[in-house]
């Protein structure tokens, strides 16, 4: 293990004690916090199983809460960042040393996304529900057509690099500091993440370990600022965090893989009806 992994690996175990005191307070200090029913251990299953396997987790959950109604909109952002903080970290853990990446572009990379989130993320816990709702929707139209062009072969394949130098390697973190505040707001980085890597030429293996390290970190620093506003859910988040890491595991060390285009043709219907449904709820609190 070179100095920038055990850098990284120092960087990922601070913020997951971090996650865990600052969940342990705002525990103490809430009155809703209830255990996850089985549905909702259910969808962090199923939600991080698919994101081990790269199909991302956040639109996906957002489309199954906004569906069958379990978190209120304004919420959601809140509970996709705590609640698949856990699988994101047991996802790093697995991945990061699993594929060889210049450690040096794995590490800023991930540092701009989470510094990225902090901002990000205490802009969101200010936003009105009708914006948080018009973001998501317009969220899950994107990664619809992302899922479709991916399906289709319209995005491009990517080189064979596993590092970047000279302005692609800044164009590089300063994409994922915007996606890393995005990302607070309920947008997956996995898409558009592993879009950006391929257009700088970078090998398709090389986004893993990098959107995987970036959610890991980012994910429990915008955590402790939804903590502090308290605007998240809990029993749905505790529900992503166990079944979650739960499929991750089994994804990973079991499945390993699937008939990708199937499921993302089925996770970009099911997306695409909840960005509508997300929308028309927004225009409606408009009216």
């Amino acid at each position: 293990m070179n100095s920038a992994q055990l850098a990284f690996y120092l960087a990922i175990s601070l913020a997951g004690v971090a996650f865990i005191i600052g969940g342990i307070r705002a525990a103490r200090r809430s009155s809703t916090v209830r255990w996850p029913t089985p549905i909702e251990l259910v969808i962090g299953f199923v939600t991080d199983f698919l994101d081990t396997l790269g199909i991302g987790s956040f639109a996906p959950t957002t489309a199954i809460y906004k569906l069958r109604r379990i978190v209120p909109d304004e919420l959601i952002p809140g509970t996709l960042n705590v609640g698949h903080t856990p699988s994101a970290i047991a996802e790093a853990l697995i991945f990061v040393t699993a594929i060889l990446v210049d450690p040096l572009l794995l590490v800023t990379v991930v540092g701009s996304a989470a510094a990225g989130a902090w901002l990000g993320a205490g802009v969101v816990a200010r936003l009105p529900r009708r914006a948080i709702q018009v973001t998501m929707g317009v969220a899950l139209l994107i990664a619809g057509v992302v899922f479709t062009a991916m399906n289709l072969n319209a995005l491009p394949g990517g080189g064979t690099a596993m590092s970047l130098g000279g302005w692609k390697f800044g164009l590089a973190v300063g994409i994922n500091f915007v996606l890393g505040a995005l990302m607070s707001a309920g947008i997956g980085l996995y898409a558009p993440c592993m879009v950006t890597l391929a257009l700088l030429g970078m090998h398709p293996l090389a986004a893993f370990p990098i959107m995987m390290g970036a959610c890991a970190l980012l994910q429990p620093v915008a955590s402790l600022r939804f903590f502090q506003t308290g605007k998240f859910a809990w029993g749905p988040s505790l529900g992503l965090s166990f079944g979650g890491v739960i499929g991750v595991l089994i994804a990973a060390y079991i499945v390993k893989s699937l008939p990708l285009v199937a499921l993302r043709w089925l996770v970009t219907v099911v997306i695409a009806y909840a960005a509508f449904a997300m929308l028309r709820s927004a225009s409606r609190a408009q009216s």
